[in-house]
């Protein structure tokens, strides 16, 4: 069973740092179509954060640009959210999600809590 592990999270000063990282069990990243960090605040809906594909192309929210830096590591199966700048508005539980054509799923990790302190 295909499982996606987040890690990283915290509480974080606003000008700090983090780094999510999302490792994921089994062998989907050879099948990947999109990898995507999305987060979700207290009483917001579920936002995209990045979005990546696995040609390569990688969109970011306006609300990181510039802060927020994906990356992936295929041989530790992991991909990455380097977090710099951080502000209170960043503060929301990050989730990590693939997607796959072969078959087609949907996997999310678990969430994990990102807390920036003013």
């Amino acid at each position: 069973q295909v499982q996606l592990v987040e890690s990283g999270g915290g509480l974080v000063q606003s000008g700090g740092s983090l780094r999510l990282s999302c490792a994921a069990s089994g062998s989907i990243f050879r099948s990947i179509f999109t990898m995507a960090w999305y987060r979700q605040a207290p009483g917001k809906q579920r936002e995209l954060v990045i979005g990546s594909t696995s040609g390569g192309s990688t969109d970011y929210a306006d609300s990181v640009k510039g802060r927020f830096t994906f990356s992936r590591d295929n041989t530790k199966n992991t991909m990455y959210l380097q977090m710099n700048s951080l502000k209170p508005e960043d503060t929301a539980v990050y989730y990590c999600n693939i997607r796959t054509l072969m078959p087609p799923s949907d996997y999310w990790g678990q969430g994990t809590q990102v807390t920036v302190s003013s």
